[in-house]
């Protein structure tokens, strides 16, 4: 899929990587994967979500690669990365392990954040040896581990089997979504986005997610029905921190504190007023000090520790 798609101009233009590269999943997926910014800087990994695709990062790409190398990749399906009839959560796991093997070198750490469905390939990887080697620190943006379609609120009914039921017929569906229209971005505002969301972030966000091809959505949909990774929040053992609009319907706040609860170091979780499912765009400010936050007190600080053991 091709990014011309997307947003052209203005601050929600994705960057141009400073080189592109591809990395072979297990399965001989071939994902495709982005690197901005200095060679030798920090690295941060970015793992977008369901429907999404690199250019959801933009924000985050802009501001960190100035002193970071940020390493963004699209999941299989989305954005350029083929289509792949292995939908789990298996195979997220292996695509993200791929992509740290290909770009991070040996012994080198990196902050992983990721942003619902990113954060549950997160949380699928969390027992891979790739993660255990490479991962210094998480962010988990507006996700969840289980139960996803049952605590959806996007329907403004009472919980139970019916809101249920009728939520996950919405989710899954085969229509096609069509061109990005004025009431295509009304609807995708209500499920997605809080209510104060500026018109050039919604229009950002209606041309990500319309690019996604229908197959790719419905397929993934299924595999977000019946999440159940609570065993991989356990798994999560480096420092962790949750970022969570209070707005949101897709994830709402009882998944933050659930994957809290849960996570052996968690560090603590932000909730973002009035914000709904697509933190990094709506809130791209406090969700880009809380990569650079992390980075600096897991990466950073442990490379200072190190290069100093090195030549004492």
């Amino acid at each position: 899929m091709s990014r011309l798609a997307h947003v052209a101009s203005g601050p929600y233009t994705p960057p141009v990587a400073a080189r592109e590269l591809t990395a072979l999943s297990a399965d001989g997926t071939r994902l495709h994967v982005e690197v901005h910014g200095p060679e030798r800087a920090p690295a941060v990994v970015l793992a977008h979500g369901w429907t999404c695709s690199t250019a959801f990062w933009a924000a985050q790409i802009r501001e960190l690669s100035t002193d970071h190398r940020v390493i963004a990749y699209d999941q299989r399906g989305h954005g350029r990365t083929p289509a792949s009839p292995a939908c789990t959560t298996d195979a997220l796991a292996d695509d993200l392990e791929a992509v740290l093997t290909a770009t991070l070198a040996s012994g080198e750490r990196a902050v992983i954040a990721g942003h619902s469905m990113g954060g549950m390939t997160v949380m699928a990887a969390s027992g891979r040896p790739a993660f255990a080697a490479h991962a210094a620190a998480v962010l988990l943006c507006s996700t969840g581990s289980s139960r996803l379609v049952d605590e959806s609120t996007v329907l403004p009914m009472k919980a139970g089997r019916v809101r249920t039921s009728l939520t996950r017929r919405i989710l899954c569906s085969r229509l096609p979504l069509g061109p990005v229209t004025p009431l295509a971005r009304r609807l995708l505002k209500y499920a997605t986005m809080g209510p104060a969301s500026a018109p050039g972030m919604v229009e950002a966000c209606a041309r990500i997610v319309h690019a996604c091809p229908r197959a790719v959505r419905h397929a993934w949909s299924r595999v977000l029905g019946e999440l159940d990774l609570d065993h991989g929040v356990r798994e999560v053992r480096v420092p962790a921190e949750i970022v969570i609009g209070t707005a949101d319907r897709l994830t709402p706040p009882v998944h933050a504190r659930t994957l809290a609860a849960a996570l052996p170091q968690c560090l603590g979780v932000t909730e973002l007023p009035g914000v709904g499912h697509m933190t990094p765009i709506e809130a791209p400010g406090p969700v880009t000090e809380r990569i650079r936050a992390l980075v600096a007190a897991h990466v950073t600080a442990h490379q200072q520790v190190v290069s100093a053991e090195e030549s004492a």
